[in-house]
């Protein structure tokens, strides 16, 4: 029986904007390791956000992800540490992409988007 994932709306806050964004949930060692693999097309103002149960330090890759993506690696606050994009990789020579700190959660959206949205290293998410 497959583990549906669950969704949930955050906000991010760059001064005094306020982004919304729908996230899949992905709080099991199952739904973290498959992240967005074999993923078509993420929508618009959507994402998927990782939770660990501690502060850890990975990486990420893109095996089997089929679209571009942007990473912001957070810590227990939800302040964004790092920021960085990622390519889609098939196969298994595929790099892994390191954030320059310890995190807790991560945010994976379509590339660019949080430069589209003027998001940057030290705004804030709420897990509304």
């Amino acid at each position: 029986m497959e583990n549906r994932i669950k969704t949930k709306m955050i906000k991010i806050i760059s001064g005094n904007r306020k982004t919304r964004l729908t996230v899949q949930v992905a709080d099991t060692q199952e739904k973290i390791e498959k992240g967005l693999m074999l993923v078509e097309k993420l929508p618009e103002n959507e994402g998927m956000l990782f939770v660990f149960s501690r502060k850890i330090y990975a990486g990420f890759w893109m095996k089997d992800t089929l679209i571009p993506l942007s990473i912001a690696f957070l810590d227990l606050n939800g302040e964004i540490l790092n920021i960085l994009d990622m390519e889609p990789c098939k196969g298994n020579e595929c790099p892994i992409y390191y954030p320059k700190f310890s995190y807790r959660y991560a945010i994976e959206v379509n590339k660019g988007w949080f430069e589209k949205n003027r998001i940057k290293e030290g705004d804030y998410v709420k897990f509304v």
